[in-house]
This record gives structure tokens, C-alpha cells and sequence, in this order.
């Protein structure tokens, strides 16, 4: 499948006179699309091409395949909270006639399942799709930019390999953000790549952040045995809506763990085994440390400049709405660029850049994105919350409903939570949904469709739910914009 207005031969390196030391690629004549990287968003464009009938390189510097997804984020680490969730309801649970029993863990057999099924789903989702379609090529080395259409491939035995595309898509990913903390660099300290696959269980485990990956860890490890301190510089999902964070620093505080909101670590040593940070409350101490203060675009080693896709101070590509870049037949997706950290974005941002890849037209909409946090209760959000909207000079209104208002939730005797609706002043049109509740991310599609759809509350608020579910939490919110639900009956229509 070639495309005329950006017609250039794969294999036509007549442009640029080679090295003797750099081998040529040759091919034939169908379109070659060039991916960099080989997770989620680049599994995806990858696919997509080959159906509209490109050839495709995908390019991997590392020595697995599958991204951070499936290899060292979603998967493993959601594996981790399950099995801490489930070490928790054996040692507290809400009924007066199940006794509580404090859990037999071993981390060691734990983390053997946790990489077992980790293995079982990169060779299922990512090497089965090399191995049956042959129009998907992978190539191990690392990648830089010659010129827009040109890569060059250094492989780990110092040869290097020139490719030639007439599309290029970067899905290289994004790696931990170490902070600039005197000390830091020369201690043994974990990041979340380490943490997930511990076969220990720290005595006292000190975490250094406080969104996403930071209050999943910190959670994950105290209901698996440890006590946990986290130093937050301001407060718990500071990005979110502040009656999440708080909900979540409650829940925190009840199960025991230490958290130190307002706190940054100023310096940082590593003495007879133990971590000890110096903080404005004093000294912390303890015997492992996980820094999880975000992640950078792995971008550095492209050379992007010589090729001018512009990114942003931090190193993270921009994108338009279709995924391509400043420089022509170079399209991005993914953690790479300022597109939002998920994997279901990165993915989707694969998809629609391989469909303008091979001659369609595709948008990527993010005003309907779901995004969950795997905290016990869960936080999952969608559309704006009310300072979002403010921001952007939208009258608003707003309805918190507690759980204690839930059925599922009495009847669960779990009521800690809420569920707050954001709706446009006068339409009544959803803008956005923040959820605190033990099924926040089974909830949130139901918010997420009726965002997309433009839904007002009171047709939200008019649908049928069934009963006894958690996501009815979202109907009796939706009500409360013009009724008083303590005076509805169960399941009041």
C-alpha cells in the first residue's frame, strides 16, 4: 500500500551517502512503517498497519518485549494489590460473625505466581503476534534519527543498521524520575520497576511520592506486613480533586501507615542496611526506600533534534489529535509525550496513528478518559472535576452523595466514599465524575458513557440500574440535583 502524497521508496537512501560500517535495508514495494518501541501503543499501531497492508519494523532496544504495561506496571503490580487485598479482608473484615486472622504470606511464592502470569500474557499478547503475522518484523537495537525517514539501529554488539521508512511512529515509553536528592544517587533505593517484584517484606518501607504509583506500593506493602511511612512535598493525589486525597489519607491513616503530608526529604544516606532521611520533621528511618515520583519520556538517545519533533521541557513529544508530530511522517504515542500516562491511551493513540499512517483519518478523544488509582477504597475520575472546570470558565454545579446512601455499600457494612457529579449550570450537562469507593473502577464506564454522550443528570438519573450494585451510587447522585434521596424508597425510580 503506498501513499502518493508522501511518496518515498523504503529502501531509497539516496539522500544520504552510508557509511561503509552501517549495513542497508532492503524490502519491497509496500509501505514500511517504522515503530519504535515494542509495548502497548506500538503492539497496537503495529497490528493496525499490517491489516491496511504495510510492512512493519518494530525496534526494541531492550531484551523483552511488552513495555512497561505488561512486564513491570499494570499486570504485575495489579497482581500485587490483589493479593494484598485479599491479606487485608483475612485480617479485618466488617461482619461481627467472621473472625479475623492475621494471614500466612509468603512473598516469595507470591511474587513466582505474580511472574509466572506476567510471562503467560507477554508470550500470549506480544510474541504470539510476532510469531503469526508475518508482515510484523522486530529488530533488537537502539534507535536514532538520521533523517525524517531514515533510522539508524545500533545493535548491542556495536554494529549499526540503517532502516528506511516511509513512516516512523515513536512508542518508546517512559522510565522512573529519580529527584535531585543529596545522597539519593548512592544508595541501593527501589523505584517501582524493583518494589513490585519483591520477594521480601521490609520491615519499614519508606515511599517518596504521592500520586498514582506511590499510593498503590505504599498500600500494597503495609497489607502485606510492613510499615510504611510516605513523605508527600504537598498532599496524597495533589492533582486530583482534594476530597479524593483526603478520602484516600484517611483510609491510609486507619491501616496504619505513616503519612507525612508537606514533607520533602533534603538529604538521603544509607548506613548498616538502613535508609534515613532528612526531613523538616526530622530524621525518618528505615530498611528499604521506594522512589515513585513519576516518570520521564525516553526520548534523550532519538536525536530529535535533527529531525525537529518539538517536545516540552521534560523531554515528552507533542502531539496532535492525530498523533503526528512537528515533523512530517513522524507520528508519536504513548508515555513518550504528553499524551496521559495509561496504557489504554498509548494504545488507542497506536491504533488511530497507524490508521493516518496508511493513508486515514483518525482522531484520538480524550474528553471522555477514564482513569483509576487501585487504592482500597479505588479512586476513578472522567471528564473535568469542578476546579477543571472553573478553569475554564464553566459555570458549574455539584452533588456529593456519601456511600452511607448506597444500598451495596450498607449491605457490603463498607461505607467509607463518595460519589461527586459535576454537571454544567443550567443544561445540567455532565462534565465529570470523581469516585471514592471499594468499586471505583468498575463504576466509572457508566460515568464515562454518559460524559461522552453528553447526558445530563437528570437523564442519568432517569435510567434503570440494578440493584444491589455500587454503581447505582451513580443514579442517586445523578438525583440529587432535584430530589432529596433519604426520602426515596429502595430502588426509587
Amino acid at each position: 500500500m503506498n501513499d502518493s502524497t508522501t511518496a518515498r521508496a523504503w529502501n531509497d537512501d539516496s539522500s544520504t551517502a552510508a557509511p561503509s560500517r552501517i549495513a542497508q535495508d532492503s524490502g519491497d514495494d509496500n509501505l514500511h512503517v517504522a515503530i519504535i518501541g515494542s509495548g502497548s501503543g506500538a503492539f497496537a499501531a503495529a497490528i493496525r498497519a499490517a491489516e491496511a497492508g504495510a510492512r512493519v519494523t518494530l525496534i526494541e532496544s531492550g531484551d523483552i518485549i511488552g513495555g512497561t504495561c505488561v512486564n513491570v506496571g499494570c499486570v504485575p503490580s495489579k497482581i500485587q494489590i490483589r493479593a494484598a487485598e485479599l491479606a487485608q479482608h483475612q485480617r479485618h473484615n466488617p461482619f461481627e460473625g467472621l473472625a479475623d486472622r492475621e494471614p500466612k504470606i509468603d512473598r516469595s511464592r507470591l511474587q513466582s505466581q505474580q511472574q509466572s502470569r506476567v510471562e503467560e500474557l507477554r508470550e500470549a499478547k506480544y510474541q504470539k503476534i510476532l510469531d503469526d503475522n508475518p508482515a510484523i518484523t522486530l529488530r533488537r537495537g537502539q534507535a536514532r534519527f538520521e533523517d525524517a525517514h531514515t533510522l539508524i539501529i545500533a545493535a548491542q554488539d556495536g554494529t549499526e543498521h540503517r532502516l528506511a521508512a516511509d513512516r516512523i511512529l515513536i512508542a518508546t515509553g517512559a522510565s522512573p524520575t529519580i529527584p535531585p536528592i543529596l545522597g539519593l544517587a548512592d544508595t541501593p533505593y527501589w523505584t517501582s520497576d524493583e518494589a513490585v517484584f519483591s520477594s521480601e517484606a521490609p520491615e519499614h518501607l519508606l515511599v517518596i511520592g504521592a500520586s498514582v504509583v506511590a499510593v498503590e506500593q505504599a498500600q500494597a506493602f503495609r497489607r502485606l506486613g510492613s510499615e510504611v511511612t510516605v513523605l508527600a512535598r504537598s498532599t496524597l493525589l495533589s492533582s486530583e480533586d482534594p476530597a479524593l486525597g483526603d478520602g484516600i489519607a484517611a483510609a491510609f491513616r486507619a491501616e496504619g501507615i505513616d503519612v507525612r503530608e508537606h514533607t520533602q526529604a533534603r538529604a538521603v544516606r544509607f548506613e548498616a542496611g538502613q535508609f534515613i532521611l532528612d526531613t523538616d520533621d526530622g530524621p525518618i528511618q528505615g530498611d528499604r526506600l521506594l522512589v515513585a515520583t513519576g516518570r520521564a519520556p525516553n526520548t534523550r538517545d532519538l536525536a530529535l533534534d535533527k529531525v525537529g519533533v518539538e517536545t516540552d521541557d521534560s523531554g515528552a513529544i507533542l502531539v496532535d489529535t492525530s498523533l503526528r508530530t512537528s515533523a512530517e511522517a513522524i507520528y508519536a504515542t504513548g508515555d513518550c509525550t504528553t499524551l496521559p500516562q495509561f496504557v489504554y491511551v498509548a494504545a488507542a493513540g497506536g491504533t488511530r496513528a497507524a490508521v493516518n499512517m496508511t493513508g486515514g483519518h483518525a482522531r484520538l478523544d480524550l474528553s471522555a478518559m477514564p482513569a483509576v488509582i487501585f487504592t482500597d477504597p479505588q479512586v476513578a475520575t472522567v471528564g473535568l472535576d469542578e476546579r477543571q472546570a472553573q478553569a475554564r470558565g464553566l459555570e458549574v454545579e455539584t452533588r456529593t452523595l456519601g456511600l452511607e446512601h448506597v444500598p451495596r455499600a450498607l449491605a457490603n457494612f463498607e461505607t467509607r466514599g463518595f460519589v461527586k457529579l459535576v454537571a454544567e449550570a443550567g443544561t445540567h450537562r455532565l462534565l465529570g465524575a470523581q469516585i471514592l469507593a471499594p468499586e471505583a473502577g468498575e463504576m466509572i464506564q457508566t460515568a464515562v458513557l454518559a460524559v461522552h454522550h453528553g447526558m445530563t443528570v437528570e437523564a442519568l438519573g432517569d435510567l434503570l440500574f440494578p440493584y444491589l450494585v455500587h454503581v447505582e451510587a451513580l443514579k442517586l447522585c445523578a438525583q440529587t440535583f432535584t430530589k432529596d434521596v433519604e426520602q426515596l424508597s429502595c430502588c426509587a425510580g
